[in-house]
């Protein structure tokens, strides 16, 4: 699943590719931006990122798969 993180002030968003669960992530995402906290999530990689909650502007969750585009061969 593909997460988006939009934060506060800044022209960038955070792009994190995670085999978690869609409504863990939310709810912890959720947590966070609440009580102003940082979360912290990985990637499908096994990198980690820190997030300050109270800087959240917003998050978009995509349970789809992106389509690949090339050639198998």
């Amino acid at each position: 699943m593909e997460i988006r993180i939009g934060i506060q002030h800044s022209p960038r968003e955070i792009v994190v590719e995670s085999t978690e669960e869609a409504d863990a992530v939310l709810e912890r995402l959720s947590a966070a931006v609440s009580d102003g906290a940082p979360v912290t999530l990985t990637d499908d990689k096994g990198r980690t990122v820190l997030i300050p909650g109270a800087k959240v502007a917003y998050a978009e969750v995509s349970t789809e798969e992106p389509r690949r585009v090339g050639f198998l061969g």
